[in-house]
């Protein structure tokens, strides 16, 4: 079997029983499961939640997108082989820590296969919740520019690229498009500040004023996890991004849990321990292929400004990478990811046939 054909590169086409339209992001694909499945899983697996909660099968792809891009390699590789597995891995790994540590829920219920979450619904807090320890990436572009204040926060003079902030840095970001709030641009990722957050918390999907102060404290203490886990294993925690959501247990209590991914090398800059000490950067996330495009392609605007996408869209489409960049990329996200768990990731042979088998278990295949 081919190195392409053990990549997951199509997840929106798998034969799970469903009466909506699937739902395909950048990586994951959503497909809600009827209210009948929903109900007999619930009630045969026990799940912790009311019994007319929907499920959803969550089945994340080897696809890696960047600058808002899916990048595909030569040799039919469409995606990165090994990087699904890793990143579900990885951030199981953390939702179990925070849960075993009292931080906070996760809105996964199950895992029967490495590629596959089933998951409750969630009413997501509509922010990007993001955290920096280090400056570094936009926000260094944008300082070096001149700007001082991040999301209402000032930032002091004379500040070095990469280096390590006085505090952790929360600088939420709108998740989604949301119109008519004082204040608010009306475009998706845009920054926001706590004072924002707190005149429009209903419109952002907050329950109450209290609860913007729980997503900071879920926030730093996550952050704080992972940071001294990665550090056990020399590794760095720079910045990431983590989503919230309230979800209700079986008794019908609300509550405010983490939910998307959390810690991954998509949703993080990691940077190798030994190195960092010597003054060098090694990045342990997808920040290191970032950085391959902007020096890889001549006009590097193309993917750092916004007003050419469309020329950044033929760009991705039209260029297939390397195969060694692929695989670069693969040993990097299995790297970090088998530090993090401790293991070896298994590689699917047909990893998409192994989900239809498992789901087929569950009765969920059509």
């Amino acid at each position: 079997m081919s190195l392409a054909d053990q990549v997951l590169a199509v997840n929106d086409d798998l034969p799970i029983r469903t009466d909506r339209p699937v739902h395909s992001g950048k990586v994951r694909s959503v497909y809600w499961l009827t209210a009948a499945d929903s109900a007999r899983l619930i009630r045969e697996k026990g799940y912790d939640v009311p019994a007319n909660t929907p499920l959803a099968i969550m089945v994340i792809s080897d696809r890696i997108s960047a600058f808002d891009c899916i990048w595909q390699g030569e040799e039919g590789l469409a995606g990165v082989p090994g990087k699904g597995a890793a990143l579900n891995a990885i951030s199981s790994h953390w939702f179990k820590l925070f849960r075993e540590q009292g931080l906070a829920d996760s809105h996964i219920l199950d895992i029967p296969h490495p590629f596959v979450w089933i998951v409750q619904q969630a009413s997501p807090v509509r922010v990007e919740a993001i955290a920096r320890q280090y400056i570094t990436g936009s926000m260094w572009r944008a300082y070096q520019s001149g700007e001082r204040e991040f999301c209402g926060i000032t930032l002091p003079e004379g500040l070095k690229k990469d280096q390590k902030l006085p505090d952790l840095l929360i600088t939420p970001s709108t998740k989604g498009v949301l119109c008519g709030l004082e204040g608010v641009p009306e475009a998706d990722d845009v920054n926001v500040s706590r004072a924002d957050l707190e005149r429009h918390y209903q419109a952002f999907g907050f329950r109450s004023l209290d609860d913007i102060a729980r997503y900071e404290t879920l926030l730093k203490e996550g952050f704080g996890v992972i940071g001294e886990a990665l550090a056990k294993i020399d590794q760095v925690f720079v910045d990431t991004k983590f989503e919230f959501g309230y979800v209700a247990d079986a008794a019908g209590n609300e509550k405010l849990i983490y939910m998307d991914e959390v810690g991954t090398p998509d949703s993080s800059r990691i940077w190798d321990g030994a190195a960092h000490r010597d003054g060098q950067i090694v990045e342990q996330s997808k920040e290191g292929f970032r950085q391959w495009l902007l020096t890889h392609f001549p006009d590097p605007d193309i993917l750092l400004n916004k007003n050419r996408m469309d020329e950044r869209f033929a760009l991705a489409h039209n260029n297939k990478l390397p195969v060694e960049v692929m695989m670069d990329i693969s040993r990097t996200y299995l790297g970090i990811a088998e530090k993090v768990v401790g293991h070896p990731i298994a590689l699917s042979a047909n990893p998409k046939q192994e989900i239809i088998e498992v789901l087929t278990d569950y009765g969920l295949i059509e």
